[in-house]
C-alpha cells in the first residue's frame, strides 16, 4: 500500500499543482503551479496564475536594455498582452519563460512535457521583442521550490491537487479564472471544494 501511494508522486513534471482551499502559505493561496521539474533531489515549479503588479512585457525588455524607449512604441499589440507573472518566491529578480514548443534556444530551452517548454535566457526575450519567438508564452519572476520529498508530504497532507497541464489554462491571458478552470480539469466544482479534506 506504502509503495502504491509513493508511485503517485514519482514524476509531476508537466503537471499543474492546485492549491487546496485550506493552503495557510499566503505565497501560495489560490495557486496554481505548472511542474518544470520533479525527481528526487526535489522539485522546481512556476505559478502561472499571479500576475506582477503594475509590470508589462514591453517595459520589462526597456529595462534590460533588449529595447529602447523609442522601439516600445512600435512594439505589436500582442507583445503587450504576453502577461508578467510572480512566478514564486524564490530568485524573484530572475526572469523564466514558460512558452509552446514551437521555438527553442539550444542548450537553454527544456521541455517538461510535450506542450510546454522552459527558457530562463535573455535569448528568447529578444526574439519575443522582434517578433521571432514562441506562439504562445508567459513571463515569470521566480519560482516555487521545495527539496526532496516536500512536495510530496504537502501533496499527503492534503496541501495539494495535481492534474496533467493543460497549455489553454497555462498560457491564459486572464489570470485570475485559472484556478477555477485548473479545478474543473480534474471534474471539481470550485464552490463544492471544502477547506479541510479527509482521508477515507
Amino acid at each position: 500500500m506504502g509503495k502504491d501511494r509513493v508511485s503517485a508522486f514519482d514524476n509531476l513534471e508537466g503537471h499543474l499543482l492546485i492549491a487546496m482551499p485550506g493552503m495557510t502559505d499566503e505565497r501560495f493561496m489560490r495557486a496554481v503551479i505548472y511542474i518544470c521539474e520533479h525527481s528526487a533531489r526535489g522539485a522546481m515549479g512556476i505559478v502561472v496564475n499571479k500576475p506582477a503588479s503594475d509590470l508589462r512585457l514591453p517595459d520589462l525588455l526597456v529595462q534590460l536594455e533588449i529595447i529602447g524607449d523609442d522601439d516600445a512604441i512600435r512594439l505589436p499589440d500582442a507583445l503587450d498582452r504576453i502577461p508578467v507573472l510572480m512566478g514564486g518566491p524564490v530568485e524573484t529578480s530572475r526572469g523564466f519563460v514558460l512558452h509552446s514548443p514551437d521555438y527553442r534556444v539550444a542548450q537553454s530551452s527544456r521541455a517538461a512535457d510535450r506542450n510546454i517548454c522552459l527558457t530562463s535566457t535573455v535569448d528568447i526575450l529578444r526574439a519575443i521583442a522582434r517578433g521571432q519567438g514562441p506562439r504562445n508564452a508567459l513571463l515569470a519572476l521566480g519560482y516555487a521550490g521545495w527539496s526532496a520529498g516536500q512536495l510530496e508530504n504537502e501533496i499527503q497532507r492534503n496541501g495539494w491537487l495535481n492534474c496533467p497541464a493543460d497549455p489553454d489554462v497555462v498560457f491564459s491571458h486572464v489570470a485570475n479564472d485559472k484556478y477555477e478552470r485548473a479545478l474543473r480539469l480534474l471534474g471539481i466544482d470550485p464552490g463544492l471544494l471544502s477547506s479541510s479534506a479527509g482521508h477515507a
